[in-house]
């Protein structure tokens, strides 16, 4: 049996999605953003089942109402993990077992985007359902363990995420809203609204770009809604761009972002290439007869 190297033609060649998400203030519009993807090749999860944004826009659209579906949507979309034992969600028993429910899975092959409406109650349904579960429940004395529900809802919450990311043929698009606090020091902070502190953290390491939709000033001075893209950008919010094409700040029209996340990259010398750092000006001299 020969070593199962990929080639860098066959690597290149092969079709792949973007998996990113976005956050935003409750209002700012980020359901919005469906009216800006072909709606005839999109699959919008309204886990919110908020979508007077999009009403009157004729697009596919599944609604979880349990965790059980969510895991159950995701396996079918995204297929079976060999890795898995038999017993394990996302497994291909369980892969097997959903599509004895809803069919061929052939037929989600015309979607390109799936769009989840919002990662925030996504959790919220996951956590419902951890403190259900045997895990959640002290073994000595039977009363409820937070603890245990919590540690149970971050391996559900980054288990269904990393499914979705692996969905190597479709963009998956991930929604959810972002608080604004004060730390200890009075300073503003930005944090995902996800129960649960795990999901929050690791998610910037799951997927491929993390964008913050928000109020950016115009050169007026104006308001003006706007993709935060980069990490280093002066306002604090959470971004990183994976793919590299994006600008600190973008217009916020999702489906001219993925058009320009999937532009042929540029040379490697050009992006290996760090921009020049302009030095800071030297401290002025003391002048004699001071100190």
């Amino acid at each position: 049996m020969a070593l199962p190297i990929i080639g860098a033609d066959e690597r290149l060649a092969q079709r792949k999605g973007i998996k990113g998400v976005i956050f935003g203030r409750s209002g700012i519009g980020k359901t919005s953003l469906l009216w800006t993807l072909n709606a005839s090749t999109t699959l919008f999860l309204d886990l919110e089942a908020g979508d007077l944004a999009v009403e009157g826009l004729e697009i596919d659209t599944l609604r979880p109402r349990t965790w059980k579906e969510c895991r159950d949507f995701a396996v079918f979309i995204g297929g079976p993990n060999p890795a898995l034992r038999e017993d394990q969600p996302y497994s291909q028993a369980h892969f097997d077992e959903v599509c004895g429910r809803y069919g061929d899975p052939a037929v989600i092959g015309k979607y390109e985007t799936v769009f989840i409406d919002s990662i925030t109650v996504a959790g919220r349904l996951c956590f419902q359902w951890c403190r259900g579960q045997p895990e959640a429940f002290s073994e000595k004395t039977g009363k409820p363990d937070i603890r245990g529900a919590y540690g149970l809802h971050g391996r559900e919450m980054i288990g269904w995420l990393t499914h979705l990311q692996h969905t190597r043929g479709k963009h998956v698009w991930f929604v959810g809203i972002l608080d604004e606090r004060l730390d200890d020091f009075n300073r503003k902070v930005f944090q995902p609204q996800i129960d649960g502190s795990k999901t929050g953290l690791e998610l910037p390491g799951i997927v491929d770009q993390v964008i913050t939709m928000a109020d950016i000033p115009d050169p007026g001075g104006q308001p003006q809604r706007a993709f935060v893209c980069q990490t280093l950008n002066p306002w604090g919010y959470p971004a990183k761009d994976r793919s590299g094409r994006l600008d600190m700040v973008e217009a916020p029209h999702l489906g001219r972002l993925m058009e320009k996340i999937q532009r042929p990259a540029p040379p490697a010398s050009e992006r290996l290439t760090w921009p020049p750092v302009t030095p800071a000006d030297p401290a002025p001299a003391e002048e004699p007869g001071h100190g």
